[in-house]
Order: C-alpha cells, then structure tokens, then sequence
C-alpha cells in the first residue's frame, strides 16, 4: 500500500533512472477475458479521495479526485477508466497531458517519466451531467426524481469516478459529497462528518477496507436514514427514499431486518468482515440489487411483490462472497452468485420452508434435459450469461452437491474458512476447488466439472458422489435419490424466484 512520502524521499523516488527512458504506457485492459477493456495495466491504486458537489435539479457534478497508487512498471502513459468531461489532471503535481479514447478510456501522460515501484498522486477534476453520458448506449448513473444514484455490475465508477476499474484492483475510499440542504448523500462504510453552510451540506463517508470499484456506490437525494446497532455493536445505516409509494413499507419490513441477516449469516461465514453494514432503496426504475459494500442498493422493484428478505440474504451474503473475497476474472463469478444463492437456502432451512437438499431436487426437476437452463456453465457462464439464472440456482445445486460429497461438518469447515482464509483478497474457481479439497481431503474434480463446467443437464449418477440408496457406490447420485420431476414445491420457492431480478437490467 502506497505511504505518502516526504517532499525530499519522493523527489528522490522519482527521479527517472536509464531504464524509465525504455518504459511504455500502461495496457488500457487488465487482461481479463471478459471485459478486455476493463481496468488498466501498469499500476495499483490503493487509496481513492473522491470530491463532489452535485445539483440535483440540473443533474450538474463537479468532482476532484486523487489518486494514490504505486507503478508496477516503467510507465510514459497510463490509463483511467472514465466518461465524464475532464478539465485537469495532475501527476505528482505537474500538469498532465489527457485524451479521452474508446468507450471509457482516459489516457494521461505524465509530464516526467514514472519509474517501476514509484508512488504517484493523480488529481483528476472534471464536470459534466451523468446522467446524459452514455456508452454503448448505456449510463450507469441512475436519475431520480430528487438526484442521482450510482450501483452497477460490472462498472458504475466511471460515470462519477475515475479508476483502475476491475475488481483486483482494490483500495479504500473517501467519498466527500456536497448537497443542497435538504438532500442527503449516500456512500460505502461510516458516515465521518456532516456540515452545512451557506445552503449546502457535506457528507463525508470513509470506507477503510479494501473494495473494489464496482462496489462503491452514491445515492443523492432525499431519505428517510435510520441508524443503529447489531447487538454486538456494529453500526447499521438503513435509508429509504421518501416517496416509494406502495413499496415503501414492503422495503423496510425486508431492509430492516439486516442486523439480524448479518449475526446470522456470520455463524455459517464467519466474522463480518467490514466495520459496518447496511441497505438503502432509492426511488429508482430498475429491477435489481447490488452488494455495494457496507450499504447495499435494493430497487423497490424488489418489494413489489411484499417484504422479501430472501434478497437481503443474498446481497449480504456477497459481503462475505464476492466483497471480501472478489473474483480474479469475471468468469469465476459463481464464487459469487452461486454461493450468494445458497445462502438464501439455507435460510430457507433456518425458517423452515424447504430444506436446500429440497431446492436442489427441485431446480433439478424444473428444467428437462433440453432446457437452455443447462446450456450455461455455471464456472464460465461468457460475458452474455454471467447473470443469467443458471449461475445462480445451477450454481447452489452445485454447492448442494458439494455438501453432499464432503458431508456436513467438513463443508461448513469450508463455507466458513474460505471467507476467513481469502477475506479482502481475490480468487478464482481453482483455488476453491483446491482448498476444498484440502479441508475435505477428497479429490472434487470430477465433481466441479460436472456441475460447474458441463454444458448439459448432468445425470444424477455422473459426479461420483455415494447415494444413501448404495453406501460407496462409485459414480452415484450427487444428490438425493429422491430427485424426479413434479416435486412439492419448497415453501420457499416463490421468494426466492422473486429475487431473480438481482441479475437482470445490468449492463
């Protein structure tokens, strides 16, 4: 992590030797293979101080942002992720020269070479109207009657920061909002300081653990906050826009209740990771909802239908799997949804309305052998099906299978060392597999493959897991014996099928 130096050591640093002379810019990608473009190669960023001022009305931000980061290599030229209008940019305090490329590229050359291993402060300040910026036809700032909002997946950042914009690229945030008074300003983590003056306010939000720039979020508008504690202290911010309308008392019935999701969830992952923890609904048109870190985004959309806390479950779930631990590459986004969804199962368990051996058996029931359902493969579903269904319920039978291979007591060993082991790094589905079978001491292979990696309906008897019906049989069912079509519908079913939108409408 950079450290600021003093004026002397960092003149010091950066003097540019022989070999900065051979250096060349950064890539503009990260190199993952779903999204080429996203994040940028020859630096890490590890602390973001974002500033703004935001008129609601007339959808106008203004920003400063600086950027702390260490080189990874030579560099001439590197790259942000970013969509706005840029005025100025300063590297090390000298003037930088910009160009706005592709899609969401913000090229900057420094005025001085930067060396392999150099601190570098970037001070991006910029303004435009997010709202009416669009990529690919597409925005991620989300207009409301009374602001804005910023929560998508795969990106959000660059309609309001600019970044290394992928998710091995963590750091910790402070986001600094100025608001008409009136109107509050939403973000990650703990709410520092609030001052007004002169018919503006300031909030100020300080995020301390690593995260990921797609987790971070901004609500501006006008909201109804409520803070507490769990019982063991740990600070919860709920917010609801005050015009949801016939939602709204749905969406606090369901939001309210996430001090007790995270005790609870905590006794199956382990210890929350983050030092705060909480869920806003803003009065937004979409239908889905994200783990923003600390302080989840619901649409109301969620609570159309009545209170739903299955959805609570699964966005707080992603704080352990998916927040704490990110993904290496999108494509291991079933250490994500998979495991997300198989926490609302086993809440399912916890209120007695379907065992997630039950939902298993059913998901594996409801789609015949020629549905797309199982077309996709839950370990590397492609860019076009990252958030499609089968990650989500696929993914959990094969969790459910998993459980079934290593027995009970050595799978909640993993469910919660895994979290503990990996907590604010990245990783990939190979590296769960192998730690897998560390804890269980059973080669799980054939077992991943199967059901994360097949793209065909797998047959009961082909991941090698005994069934109770033949004590050590080779290549017997991965699940209950019992699985056949026209199952009883789990209570729970219906709940959780509701919150299915979680991955519709991103980008």
């Amino acid at each position: 992590m950079l450290v600021p130096a003093a004026a002397g050591a960092l003149a010091l640093l950066l003097t540019v030797p022989a070999s900065a002379a051979q250096g060349g810019p950064g890539a503009a990608g990260i190199g993952d293979t779903y999204y080429p473009n996203a994040g940028n190669g020859g630096y890490n960023v590890s602390h973001y101080d974002i500033r703004l001022k935001y008129q609601p009305v007339t959808d106008e931000l203004e920003g400063t942002t600086t950027i702390l980061a260490t080189t990874t290599q030579d560099l001439t030229r590197f790259n942000l992720d970013f969509v706005l209008g840029v005025k100025e940019i300063l590297v090390n305090g000298r003037p930088a020269a910009f160009a706005a490329t592709g899609e969401s590229e913000l090229e900057i050359t420094p005025a001085r070479p930067l060396a392999k291993g150099s601190p570098v402060t970037v001070v991006v300040r910029y303004a435009d109207k997010p709202g009416e910026v669009k990529r690919d036809g597409f925005s991620a700032w989300l207009r409301t009657p009374d602001g804005g909002v910023a929560a998508n997946e795969p990106e959000s950042a660059p309609w309001w920061f600019p970044s290394n914009d992928h998710p091995t690229d963590k750091a910790t945030f402070d986001v600094s909002v100025l608001v008409p008074d009136g109107t509050q300003a939403i973000s990650n983590g703990l709410l520092t300081g609030q001052s007004s003056k002169a018919g503006w306010t300031r909030y100020n939000w300080r995020e301390a653990k690593p995260q990921a720039t797609y987790l971070a979020t901004l609500a501006i508008g006008k909201f109804d906050i409520r803070t507490d504690t769990t019982p063991g202290g740990l600070p919860v911010t709920t917010a609801y826009s005050k015009d949801l309308g016939d939602n709204d008392g749905a969406a606090r019935a369901s939001v309210e209740r996430t001090g007790e999701v995270v005790d609870w969830l905590s006794g199956y992952f382990g210890a929350y990771p983050f030092d705060s923890v909480g869920g806003y609904v803003p009065n937004v048109r979409t239908g889905y909802a994200l783990e923003t870190q600390t302080q989840v985004f619901y649409s109301p959309a969620q609570f159309s239908r009545g209170a739903n806390t299955a959805v609570v479950v699964h966005e707080l779930a992603h704080q352990w799997y998916g927040d704490s631990v990110s993904v290496q590459r999108w494509s291991d986004i079933w250490l994500n949804e998979g495991f997300a969804r198989y926490a609302q199962w086993l809440w399912s368990e916890h209120e007695n309305e379907g065992t997630a051996q039950e939902l298993a058996d059913y998901v594996y029931s409801f789609y015949p052998a020629g549905d797309a359902f199982w077309t996709v493969r839950p370990g590397d579903p492609g860019p076009d099906h990252q958030f499609a269904g089968a990650v989500y319920d696929r993914g959990a039978v094969a969790i459910q299978a998993l459980r079934n291979a290593v027995g009970d007591e050595k799978f909640f060993k993993i469910l919660k060392g895994w979290p503990t082991e990996r907590r604010y790094g990245n990783a990939t589905i190979p590296q769960f597999q192998a730690f897998a079978e560390r804890i269980s001491g059973k080669p799980l292979g054939e077992l991943f493959n199967t059901w994360l990696f097949t793209d065909s309906k797998p047959a009961l008897s082909s991941a090698g897991v005994p069934a109770a019906s033949a004590p050590g049989a080779a290549g017997a069912p991965a699940l209950a014996p019992t699985a056949k079509a026209q199952l009883p519908e789990p209570k729970s079913w219906k709940k959780i099928q509701e919150t299915n939108s979680v991955h519709e409408q991103r980008h």
